[in-house]
């Protein structure tokens, strides 16, 4: 007997067969992702006029080139026709859905182009019939750049900085000839050393001036910091893994020395200032994305404006440097009764150095929303508050510094739009009102030339695949590019997910989020719901409202007959401050009694939802959350699976919980951590909750899980338990294992039937 949902009799035990968890698989985004067709996600300007993306046609891409002056758009190549010219370089492969193109480097005046495929340069001629060649890497560089993949290249790409034995050095690209800039880094107290606790890696941590000649980066001194260890599993001794990671209350913390480097003089000029503490106004690291924004560079090189950040994130600090001297100077502060963000997390840092005006351009919530305010950077005296109102600026797209005028994206400020949807807005830095450019009731993505003339938007929903167009900078359309197509995808039985809006826990806001409903939903039954849950503060549950085929495996479960929901409660970002702000030093809640509320509300209206059997899963901060609310909502939330969760944040990086929580304070009997520890409610626990967390975990340390393992066996509760031997945070190979288990559990647990034996999840083409 086949199942997709039901209530399990006494009499017989339903059961849920291979093919329903394969209809789920194909849900998921390895198998949805090549069924649509021509949903562009990305442009890149070549130069200011031309630009180039990638349309999709049934899994064949197209490199196709745009003039925004002309107006005009054509295929670069004849893809299938390429494909041939590239086997016949050496690429050995006859599909064009499997060409793995990356790159294109286009060359107009000789009619060529260098494409990146599979990792490999093969230049080829745009003319038919095409000619490709592969690109000769110089043997000299070639060698270097595998030793050291870290390395930082320079604007003009003529050098790079990596690090070796803890200093920086300089190679030139051409020739492969390298130089060492410091020599007086020694472990633990490095140059450039990319270690926030949580997370490391070999790259350098530096930003190189405009002009290529200086970086601006730090000696790190991490030698007082506390050690953490993490050790295999095989036969014989164990390899155990030590660096340097702070936790939460521990009196020494990472910290950072100021430098800039000449790199043509190879001199060395430190910052006149105290070491600054391991902070960003953004993130719970120096380096938020791509590099560390924190310090900018004025155009010509001279100073450097960077950010000073409190160890508890209340005070920042905004200064310049004399790049000659080293000569610092106080610009301005600004200090907030709980935490500062710059900006969003997944956006970067909002606020520039706008050198060639002398002012800096400054992102705050001081008014409850997210906008910009004008400072001079001489005096640090504010010229003006930019924008206001009831919405956020989201992050700038094209600033002209010479006319002041400017693109950014925008939220919340459209009445009748989901608030998560960013549009697109031209403003004045003398302010004024905000230009609507993007008329669309979508989410905009924008992608500007340049000198901000034009713009590529890419927009849309949830349930609608992304269109491309091209606007010039006052919002005109200049051409269309490419409209999304889900026919391929909706004939597998694919359904988009419902936008909600439910009640939060306060009694008065509404808290936004999507719905994926059951397969074959008949309003006659009763359906088990699935929360999934992310609780912030720096993020949200949804983490985009851009269109995917697939979201994790929300409709995977859907497909498996549950109601699968997932809510932006309060607590989580692009709203109001005071929503953000709402479970602050209050963490343990963890915006799960608005994940109760909403449901409730859900359930009101649907009938076939059926609130007396929710099951809740989240991974890391999810993790976590989902623990808090088995424990806290136990008569609710029926089943629980909690994956690599951050239980205590005592046993976390002290960046995280001590920027949303506050500094460890204590009374020597108890602290204000205590409301957030998940073991010392785990007593509570009356339903089926499994934990999982990798051994090797080096961003959430194992002990989080093993707390509440400890707790639970110490209050006789019964619970199942994960642990894999080689796996660090996301699970790694053993990710498609743990999404099986998780949808047994709640197959078993929630639904009452009985899940399909050890079914392998594997991915289009993979061997089951």
């Amino acid at each position: 007997m086949s199942l997709i949902a039901g209530t399990a009799t006494a009499q017989q035990r339903p059961v849920v067969t291979d093919a329903d968890y394969t209809r789920a698989m194909h849900q998921l985004g390895p198998w949805a992702a090549p069924l649509v067709d021509h949903a562009v996600r990305a442009a890149y300007w070549i130069d200011a006029r031309r630009f180039w993306y990638v349309d999709t046609d049934r899994g064949v891409p197209t490199i196709m080139l745009v003039d925004a002056e002309k107006g005009t758009k054509a295929p670069a190549f004849d893809t299938k026709l390429l494909v041939g010219a590239l086997n016949t370089a050496g690429l050995k492969e006859r599909d064009a859905t499997k060409l793995g193109l990356s790159g294109f480097e286009p060359d107009f005046a000789k009619s060529t182009a260098v494409l990146t495929v599979r990792g490999e340069k093969y230049a080829c001629a745009m003319a038919q019939p095409y000619t490709c060649s592969k690109v000769a890497v110089p043997q000299a560089s070639a060698g270097a750049w595998r030793a050291q993949p870290d390395a930082v290249l320079s604007p003009d790409g003529k050098r790079a900085v990596f690090i070796r034995d803890w200093n920086l050095w300089i190679r030139d690209v051409g020739t492969g000839a390298e130089r060492q800039l410091t020599t007086d880094g020694v472990k633990d107290f490095g140059y450039a050393t990319d270690n926030a606790g949580w997370q490391r890696s070999n790259r350098a941590i530096v930003i190189w001036s405009p002009d290529s000649k200086k970086v601006a980066t730090f000696q790190q001194d991490q030698r007082a910091v506390a050690d953490f260890s993490t050790t295999t599993t095989q036969v014989g001794h164990s390899v155990v893994d030590t660096w340097k990671y702070p936790f939460v209350g521990d009196k020494e913390i990472f910290k950072i020395h100021r430098i800039i480097v000449d790199v043509d003089a190879g001199t060395v000029t430190r910052l006149k200032m105290p070491a600054d503490l391991h902070r960003s106004s953004l993130c719970d690291d120096v380096v938020c994305g791509d590099g560390p924004q924190d310090m900018q560079w004025a155009k010509d090189g001279r100073t450097l404006a960077f950010v000073s950040t409190s160890r508890d994130h209340k005070v920042e600090t905004v200064r310049i440097a004399d790049a000659g001297t080293g000569a610092v100077r106080d610009v301005f502060t600004e200090t907030v009764p709980t935490w500062f963000d710059s900006g969003y997390n997944d956006e970067g840092i909002n606020w520039r150095y706008l050198s060639e005006r002398g002012e800096i351009l400054w992102w705050s919530q001081r008014d409850d929303w997210g906008h910009y305010y004008l400072y001079n950077a001489a005096t640090g005296k504010l010229v003006r508050q930019v924008t206001r109102g009831a919405w956020n600026v989201d992050h700038p797209i094209h600033i002209d510094e010479r006319t002041g005028k400017m693109l950014v994206a925008g939220v919340g400020r459209e009445r009748g739009n989901d608030p998560y949807y960013r549009s697109i807005y031209a403003i004045d830095l003398k302010g004024g009102t905000p230009t609507l450019l993007t008329p669309e009731r979508q989410d905009h993505i924008a992608i500007p030339s340049s000198d901000g003339r034009y713009f590529v938007d890419i927009y849309s929903t949830p349930q609608e695949a992304q269109t491309a167009v091209l606007r010039r900078a006052d919002g005109t359309v200049v051409t269309s590019l490419a409209k999304g197509d889900l026919t391929r995808l909706r004939a597998t039985g694919w359904q988009a997910p419902e936008s909600i809006a439910v009640a939060c826990s306060d009694g008065k806001t509404l808290c936004h989020g999507l719905l994926f409903k059951p397969a074959a939903l008949n309003p006659a039954k009763k359906y088990p719901v699935v929360d999934y849950i992310y609780p912030g503060p720096f993020m949200g549950t949804i983490a985009s409202r851009q269109f995917l085929p697939a979201m994790g495996d929300m409709g995977a479960l859907a497909q498996l007959g549950f109601a699968v929901v997932a809510i932006d409660g309060m607590g989580t970002p692009r709203r109001s401050k005071a929503f953000q702000d709402h479970y602050y030093r209050d963490m343990g809640k963890q915006a799960v009694p608005d994940q109760v509320t909403g449901i409730q509300d859900l359930a009101k209206r649907y009938a076939w939802l059926d609130s007396d059997r929710v099951g809740i899963w989240g991974h890391s901060g999810g993790g976590n959350a989902t623990a808090a609310a088995m424990f806290r909502y136990p008569d609710f939330f029926r089943v629980g699976v909690a994956e690599s969760g951050n239980h205590d944040n005592r046993n976390y990086e002290d960046d995280y919980y001590e920027k949303y929580l506050g500094l460890l304070e204590t009374d020597g009997k108890t602290t204000n951590y205590d409301l957030q520890a998940n073991q010392d409610f785990a007593k509570n626990l009356k339903g089926k909750l499994l934990l999982a967390h990798g051994m090797l975990d080096d961003n959430v340390p194992v002990s989080n899980t093993l707390l509440v393992v400890d707790a639970l066996q110490k209050a006789n509760k019964d619970f199942d338990l994960i642990l894999f031997p080689r796996a660090r945070h996301g699970f790694g190979d053993q990710s498609n294992y743990m999404m099986r288990k998780r949808w047994d559990y709640f197959v078993e647990n929630l639904m009452g039937a009985t899940p399909p034996k050890e079914f392998k999840i594997t991915a289009p083409g993979v061997s089951r």
